[in-house]
């Protein structure tokens, strides 16, 4: 098999397009075939992509999905705008050429809001002068049209691992431990089972140790997108976080900062 890096050279050349949709495809077929994964990273972390190729974006979402992450899709700046003002996202993938603008204004004005979120530009723009607007307008990294999805997850990668962003081995509190790479849960070194929500709710609190998590944020990382969410959904996944927590003797607490959000901090214990 030739290598997903290149463009087809036979006697149909394929568009960009085309070749960035084969070359997602034919490395999942890939995968399928050899049942190997793709390297992991911290999963459940939610990506924004943002891209109005329907094709491509769906293709890249199940690669990312494969991949561990969460993923939502927009196809639109102004989506992406108003998104962004509200939602809370590990990093974005952002095309340029979006139907009703330019993704690099997307961009500009994130960064103009002191927005600090990872942005991975991934366009059919390669010139020299257009990679340096993109960098130079606040983007993290660049990648050109056709690429490679093993590549893009490893840039992602190397973007969540830099200080201050989530991605990591471990995380610790007293006795509790959260596996990134397993997501799983270990009070003094002994796994625990929680549900898929309850676990992300503390992957979530514990990324952001000593820090509040407001409660947007946390409907945010667990449901993204999703739409219907019950009003009280977050403090009932919260409550029983709290609750299992406490009953498999977790020296946590997860602090309730009424109209502010949630803190979860080490147990402070009265001395004897």
């Amino acid at each position: 098999m030739g290598s997903l890096h290149q463009p087809y050279g036979g006697r149909f050349p394929l568009t960009p397009w085309a070749f960035a949709t084969l070359s997602i495809a034919a490395k999942l077929i890939v995968q399928k075939l050899i049942g190997k994964d793709f390297p992991e990273c911290g999963r459940a972390m939610r990506l924004l992509v943002v891209e109005d190729n329907a094709t491509l974006s769906e293709l890249l979402a199940k690669g990312l999905r494969t991949a561990g992450y969460e993923v939502d899709l927009l196809a639109t700046a102004a989506e992406a705008r108003t998104v962004l003002m509200t939602t809370t996202y590990a990093a974005v993938i952002l095309d340029l050429g979006l139907p009703d603008g330019d993704g690099l204004a997307v961009l500009r004005e994130l960064r103009h809001r002191k927005d600090s979120t990872p942005v991975l530009v991934l366009t059919a723009r390669g010139g020299l002068q257009d990679r340096v607007s993109g960098l130079r307008s606040g983007a993290d990294d660049y990648m050109v049209k056709p690429f490679a999805l093993e590549e893009l997850v490893a840039r992602l990668e190397a973007q969540l691992r830099r200080p201050g962003q989530q991605l990591g081995n471990s995380l610790h509190i007293a006795n509790l431990e959260f596996d990134l790479r397993g997501r799983q849960a270990l009070i003094d070194d002994q796994p625990q089972m929680l549900s898929a929500r309850e676990t992300a709710v503390l992957e979530l609190l514990m990324r952001s140790k000593g820090r509040v998590v407001s409660k947007k944020q946390v409907e945010d990382h667990i449901f993204g997108l999703s739409g219907d969410v019950a009003s009280n959904a977050v403090e009932v996944y919260v409550h029983r976080l709290r609750k299992q927590l406490s009953d498999r003797g977790a020296k946590v607490t997860i602090h309730t900062i009424r109209g502010v959000g949630y803190l979860i901090a080490e147990e402070k214990r009265d001395p004897v």
